[in-house]
């Protein structure tokens, strides 16, 4: 199944092409978003996970081929760092209470989640990425994980680290503040993909901050934030009818790329018309 069957309207993606830099395999897979739960659309190609950004003008169409195509909205693939996605997965499946330390389980016990197949298809690169803030034990030729707090404080400050760095290369604006209201940034940044608890509230402990003062950013970074296709493209794909309710207004039928206009037809009769 390609990543695009059941989409009944063309979109406009930049992404990195499978077909030259690996096995030319590419699949659009749902996963909850770590901080809402939300099903949101994720792109899988050749064994790096990544999420989609969207950009659109006030008014804007695509030119593709002969045909309009009426979403203008840009599409961009970026890379991820699966952990992000995984930590409340992980987190669920520890099963801890109170001071316990929780419970070693296998990957496919993790990774099982009901409505969700596209997290088993993320076993390979779940296996490496998750030692780095798991405990891991192995029977034979088993492995087993749990989560480690401490392992992801390290990860969580390490994350921090690198973006506070980058933020100043991005934007001359963060040279002139002041380095704390920078690393606030950046924790607020990757606050879009925390839970207040435990690892937003983890997180701020450690640093000193207020989480307060962060919660506040981050809200602000969500509401301004377009990432991910999150119920959409699956949505088109169970409605046949290509219909999709948008915050409660009057559901607006997708047009098929058969019913878009004709751009050379469009031309000639503008040419007759002239002549």
């Amino acid at each position: 199944m390609s990543w695009c069957d059941g989409v009944q309207e063309p979109r406009v993606l930049i992404a990195p092409d499978p077909g030259t830099c690996g096995n030319g395999l590419g699949q659009m897979i749902s996963l909850r978003h770590p901080k809402s739960g939300n099903a949101t659309q994720y792109l899988f190609a050749n064994g790096m996970l990544q999420e989609l950004q969207w950009f659109k003008n006030l008014y804007g169409s695509w030119f593709l081929g002969d045909y309009i195509t009426e979403d203008g909205r840009l599409y961009l693939s970026t890379p991820i760092d699966p952990v992000f996605i995984m930590l409340p997965i992980f987190e669920e499946a520890r099963m801890k209470k109170g001071d316990d330390l929780g419970r070693f389980r296998q990957l496919d016990e993790i990774l099982f989640i009901d409505g969700y197949p596209g997290y088993m298809q993320l076993m390979s690169v779940v296996e490496n990425c998750m030692q780095v803030v798991s405990e891991v034990k192995e029977v034979g030729s088993s492995k087993f994980f749990r989560l480690d707090d401490s392992k992801v404080l390290r990860w969580m400050c390490y994350k921090v680290c690198q973006l506070k760095q980058t933020l100043p290369n991005l934007d001359k604006n963060y040279a002139v503040q002041s380095e704390k209201d920078t690393l606030i940034d950046a924790v607020s940044i990757l606050g879009e993909y925390f839970k207040e608890k435990p690892w937003l509230e983890l997180l701020c402990n450690h640093l000193k901050l207020n989480i307060l003062e962060v919660i506040g950013k981050v809200e602000v970074n969500v509401e301004g934030s377009n990432s991910g296709l999150c119920n959409e493209l699956q949505e088109q794909q169970q409605d046949k009818k290509g219909t999709i309710a948008k915050k409660g207004r009057q559901a607006k039928k997708v047009k098929l790329e058969t019913e878009s206009h004709n751009i050379r037809e469009m031309f000639t009769r503008a040419s007759r018309k002239k002549s």
